[in-house]
């Protein structure tokens, strides 16, 4: 088995569900585990985030209307949080305001 740690970045999120860098887990000898999961807010108002496991058909909430004060970031995966993604699996993102959110998700895809 291969790991591969990899990092997918998507900017100015706005008011709909955004996969994370179109980073979808693909092939049924693969998964993934997200080790870390950042959410910035870039504007000079407070908003709140949404973040969903999709796993193809479905949203799961990871996190629903999660405050970002201004110029802050949310630390939403990381230490002893992590997310694990199987096959068609993706993250996606979401925003209380256009253009107002930066993600960084770093992982750990195993093959």
């Amino acid at each position: 088995m291969a790991n591969t740690f990899l990092r997918k970045t998507e900017r100015n999120i706005g008011t709909s569900l955004t996969p994370i860098d179109s980073y979808t887990v693909s092939g049924t000898d693969k998964i993934a585990t997200v080790i870390g999961l950042t959410c910035a807010n870039t504007t000079g108002s407070a908003v709140d985030v949404d973040v969903t496991l999709n796993d193809g058909s479905n949203d799961f909430y990871i996190v629903k209307n999660c405050p970002v004060p201004s110029g802050s970031t949310v630390v939403l995966v990381g230490g002893d949080q992590k997310v694990v993604m199987e096959e068609n699996d993706l993250i996606k993102v979401k925003s209380t305001a256009s253009s107002s959110v930066d993600v960084v998700m770093s992982l750990l895809e195993i093959t």
